[in-house]
């Protein structure tokens, strides 16, 4: 029996990466078989191999288009993407390159849609009822995804497709936005959130020209450029990384920290919590003066204000606030129409960084709104001058101050603030789409079908490699290359770092992470590569020291 959501009996297991009302029905050729047959050199392989619910005679991935619709049986079907490729077709294949294969060879298979369920049966014939429009074939739209040499014309035939799936609409959409003309795009929007290449390579040495305390635990460090030469203009919401040398004797430790200013040429300004045993906000809060030079990695993030009409909300709590500053000062410096939001949580006053800049900002925009909540008021704080009410805050409180669920919501701040307001915004009905999160520390990691088990990173077991150092500058650790890993991704496991990935082969990006310094080899080579300042995990190894944004 075909159903809506899968079959029965042969449903998807991992629902995470696979399913839903696109993705019912895995479709693979009996072609393909032979094809990879010849192809391998192989003759052990049985139907159902690469995960299909149908193996079909025809049907081949460059004839059928998506959006053709067939009557099978009893039931209806709608052709809507090309498979999703993964890494457990490898394993199921024992051919590690397959993921690769079945995009770089045209031959992924692909999904279809239940339009009328009903039953179907081995040896039913498969009768076409309607052709797609467009006509592009699955073969045709797969290669426009994962393959270099896109076409906005090709682009904007996909997107008229009304039955192709709205992941990849989304996908095509973001590749759209990009200026396929120019010669220096690199990397592929449609595939991850990639950043623009940073505006140099590794480190620089910067300055610190002023030192400013924001509250009780928190400080505010000034970096001027060492030659004069103007700064990049960054992107409200964006960080740098620091190369802190807190002990001659041991290797450098790395640490990112938001910009918390108006973007400008002549200055960053980066606001750090001093934190008991943080080993940099430490160092820089109780040895760091003004002229120290410090080695500063050009701005990046991809957790930055997008261009929309809806209202603003920007909501952290403690140290996450620092991002939110540069937005605000964004917001305020172009004298923003939109309605917007501060909304923070703090201790008390004593803990409560940028509370005159922030309202002095709030005064310059016309439809500018803030609201403070302190968990722990002291018995000086006064209600309505120092914060608005006492507690913590949650969608409720949203709700009750009159904030709208159609807003864009800005989220940065402690880890368990984090999920309660994710979890609650998205009871309230506000979209996923519409939520931006800044994570300080090492990003959730995404790892399709495993049990996701957190461990504190650490150097992997046994001697250390004799290779070039590697530095997960989120998590803190640097650990020697050892040519027994395979890849970056595999160190990055071996040390407990969180990961990112799915295909495991260079062809879906998942695993794509920011390259703060340093130099990587690809092998073997990714179907697309990345944007300049980016890197693929799962199939590089570094020739050189290299800096991971993980």
């Amino acid at each position: 029996m075909a159903r809506k959501l899968d079959i029965d009996g042969d449903a998807q297991a991992d629902l995470a990466g696979h399913g839903g009302e696109h993705r019912a029905v895995f479709v693979y050729q009996m072609d393909s078989y032979h094809y990879w047959e010849r192809f391998l050199g192989r003759s052990d392989f049985t139907f159902g191999q690469f995960g299909e619910n149908f193996t079909v005679e025809g049907l081949l991935d460059s004839e059928v288009r998506i959006g053709d619709r067939y009557r099978i049986g009893g039931a209806e079907f709608e052709v809507t993407q090309p498979r999703v490729t993964c890494y457990r077709v490898g394993i199921r294949m024992n051919e590690p390159r397959m993921p690769s294969l079945l995009v770089a060879h045209h031959r992924p298979g692909f999904y279809f849609r239940v339009l009328q369920e009903g039953e179907v049966g081995a040896g039913d014939d498969i009768e076409k009822i309607t052709d797609g429009p467009e006509r592009m074939s699955v073969a045709e739209v797969d290669a426009l995804l994962y393959l270099p040499g896109q076409s906005g014309e090709q682009l904007q035939r996909a997107l008229r497709i009304p039955a192709l799936s709205k992941g990849w609409q989304s996908s095509f959409q973001a590749m759209l936005e990009q200026d396929l003309s120019s010669e220096t795009t690199a990397g592929n929007p449609g595939l991850a959130n990639e950043e623009q290449a940073p505006a140099w390579p590794g480190f620089r040495q910067m300055p610190v020209a002023s030192i400013h305390k924001e509250s009780d635990s928190v400080t505010s460090f000034v970096l001027a450029p060492i030659d004069g030469r103007p700064l990049p203009l960054f992107q409200a919401g964006q960080f740098v990384v620091l190369r802190l040398l807190v002990d001659p004797g041991k290797p450098p430790v790395l640490r990112s920290y938001s910009l918390s200013d108006l973007p400008a040429a002549d200055h960053f300004r980066i606001s750090v919590k001093s934190e008991l045993n943080g080993i940099g906000s430490s160092f820089l809060c109780n040895r760091a003066h003004p002229g120290d030079l410090l080695d500063v990695s050009a701005p990046r993030g991809s957790f930055t204000l997008r261009p929309s009409q809806n209202p603003v909300v920007l909501l952290s709590a403690g140290v996450g606030a620092t991002p939110m500053m540069s937005m605000l000062h964004s917001l305020a410096a172009e004298r923003s129409q939109r309605e917007i939001w501060w909304i923070y949580g703090a201790r008390n006053r004593a803990d409560h960084p940028f509370a005159e800049e922030s309202r002095t900002l709030l005064k310059q925009l016309s439809r500018g709104r803030g609201y403070i909540v302190y968990s722990r008021p002291a018995a000086t704080d006064r209600v309505g001058a120092d914060f608005d009410a006492p507690g913590h805050i949650d969608a409720a409180l949203l709700e009750r101050i009159g904030v709208s669920k159609g807003s864009d919501f800005y989220l940065c701040g402690p880890p368990s603030f984090l999920q309660n307001m994710r979890d609650g915004l998205r009871k309230w009905g506000v979209l996923a789409g519409n939520m931006y999160t800044e994570i300080f520390g090492s990003l959730e990691s995404i790892t399709p079908g495993m049990a996701q088990v957190v461990h504190t990173p650490h150097l992997p077991p046994g001697p250390p490699g004799s290779g070039p150092p590697v530095s997960f500058a989120r998590s803190g650790i640097t650990a020697a290359w050892d040519r027994k890993f395979a890849s970056l991704l595999e160190l990055a496991e071996a040390c407990a770092v969180p990961v990112r990935w799915s295909c495991r082969a260079g062809v879906c990006h998942t695993c794509m992470t920011g390259l703060i310094g340093g130099s990587i080899i690809y092998n073997p080579e990714p179907l697309e590569r990345p944007a300049s300042g980016n890197v693929l995990l799962c199939c590089s190894q570094p020739n050189a020291g290299v800096s991971l944004d993980l």
